[in-house]
């Protein structure tokens, strides 16, 4: 009887110690079942150590990228204008969706476990609209970007130099390091930095707003102004002008006067209020972060800053979202790269809030910039840019960076709540940002409003 009894407790103990090893197990399960499926040691959904189940397609469904195949979009043009957005099966390009999307490709369930078919990844991006981009820049370095401001979808993100990731001698001269692709594994949208040229100017405008008088301002160019023994230069003797009248015309004088005026820690202070020093992560990936150096009061250096010369940097993509900021009373949606995922039976498999970014200028501050920026279009730009009936409002940019061209910069946004887009285009060494980088900015902006 009493071997009986030790046997049953013996049992019941076995019994409670596998019922808690399953709870333990199911509960890593739930907890880690998807990282356990997806890892890349499962032979069922990667293969050499690339995604093998899954499509990428643009936000239309133009299939960009065939997992199981390997296989990129069938049209050359497209598949070079959207390689940064797809990314490549080496991983080169750490941004791309082959990267940043890799789990989402795989279609997992708890209960049913890893399908074979994969899921559909759409990306936010036109495919059209990234062609249209890229033939603009006609071979030039640089970047094109376009997003809603509303809901942060990122519409047109291009970089140049790309490549044909089918094109084997594309690809070989690229590994080489031929001079002709100089940085196209380089998402310049997400990882460069530049000197931001007159578009800082609305930084130096901002901290006027908040913190000069500047209702009855004016300033009187007269072509050059010297500080501490250097000369700051204007492209023209501007004469009497009022505060949104320098801006028309991007008097150097007159903001280099206002950055003297506040000061190199104020400066640094609305530039850091306004996102342009810090990283951002988009859809996971850092971007690069923005420099400003708060050069001593009074000198030629900080003269030059507050017009966006001397050791301001600025990434693309943060200028992008300060852009969409302005035109939304200072807030706007964070940029993604994702438009949805849909399963193997058709039914939507995730789902992301954007969320918002805010930026430490007032609403106030960012109406009076946004009708100053329109006023630059309506005065300055409508003569050599055609938006047609488009509400844009923008800032142009010539960063002079030593030898060769200037970058040219054109940014800004579309204030409409049908169209509520907003814009950067940097084209490195492409001269004026109005002639240079306005041009593609209309083009997109022709396209993406109908």
């Amino acid at each position: 009887m009493k071997q009986l009894k030790k046997r049953t407790l013996f049992v019941l103990l076995f019994a409670i110690l596998m019922a808690a090893g399953l709870a333990v197990f199911l509960g890593l399960y739930v907890v880690n079942g998807e990282d356990w499926a997806t890892f890349q040691a499962n032979r069922h959904v990667y293969s050499n150590g690339k995604v093998a189940v899954g499509t990428i397609t643009d936000r239309n469904g133009t299939v960009l990228y065939d997992c199981e195949t390997g296989s990129y979009a069938d049209d050359a043009a497209l598949r070079k204008a959207t390689l940064h957005a797809v990314g490549d099966g080496a991983g080169n390009i750490g941004a791309g969706a082959l990267t940043l999307f890799d789990n989402l490709l795989i279609d997992y369930s708890p209960i049913f476990g890893t399908s074979g078919a994969g899921n559909t990844v759409a990306l936010s991006i036109d495919g059209d609209l990234n062609k249209l981009a890229y033939e603009a820049l006609d071979g030039q370095s640089g970047t094109v970007a376009l997003y809603n401001y509303k809901t942060g979808e990122i519409l047109c993100m291009v970089s140049s130099p790309a490549y044909d990731p089918e094109n084997e001698s594309e690809t070989a001269a690229v590994a080489a390091g031929d001079s002709a692709y100089t940085g196209a594994y380089l998402n310049r949208f997400l990882s460069s930095t530049y000197t931001p040229g007159s578009t800082f100017k609305l930084v130096t405008a901002a901290a006027a707003l908040e913190n000069l008088d500047m209702d009855s301002f004016s300033y009187t160019c007269t072509g050059s102004i010297t500080v501490d023994g250097a000369t700051v230069t204007c492209t023209a003797a501007h004469g009497t002008q009022t505060f949104g009248e320098c801006l028309t015309n991007s008097c150097n004088c007159a903001f280099a006067t206002l950055a003297l005026e506040l000061g190199g820690d104020v400066l640094e202070e609305y530039a850091q209020a306004a996102g342009l020093l810090d990283s951002a992560a988009v859809n996971g990936f850092t971007t690069a972060a923005g420099s400003f150096t708060a050069s001593e009061d009074g000198t030629a250096a900080l003269a030059w800053s507050g017009v966006g010369q001397s050791t301001d940097l600025v990434n693309p993509c943060a200028e992008l979202v300060l852009m969409g900021c302005i035109a939304n009373g200072g807030t706007a949606a964070s940029p993604t790269m994702l438009h949805s995922v849909t399963g193997s039976l058709g039914f939507s498999a995730y789902y992301e809030d954007a969320g918002s970014v805010s930026i430490g200028w007032s609403a106030d501050t960012c109406n009076t910039l946004k009708w100053m920026m329109r006023d630059n279009v309506l005065n300055k730009y409508s003569s050599t840019l055609d938006f047609g009936d488009l509400a844009v409002c923008a800032k142009s940019g010539t960063a002079e960076v030593g030898e060769g061209e200037p970058h040219a910069w054109f940014v800004g946004f579309v204030n409409s709540s049908a169209t509520p887009y907003a814009f950067v285009v940097v084209v490195e060494h492409g001269g004026t940002g109005t002639e240079a980088a306005g041009e593609i900015a209309a083009q997109l902006l022709a396209a993406a409003c109908g």
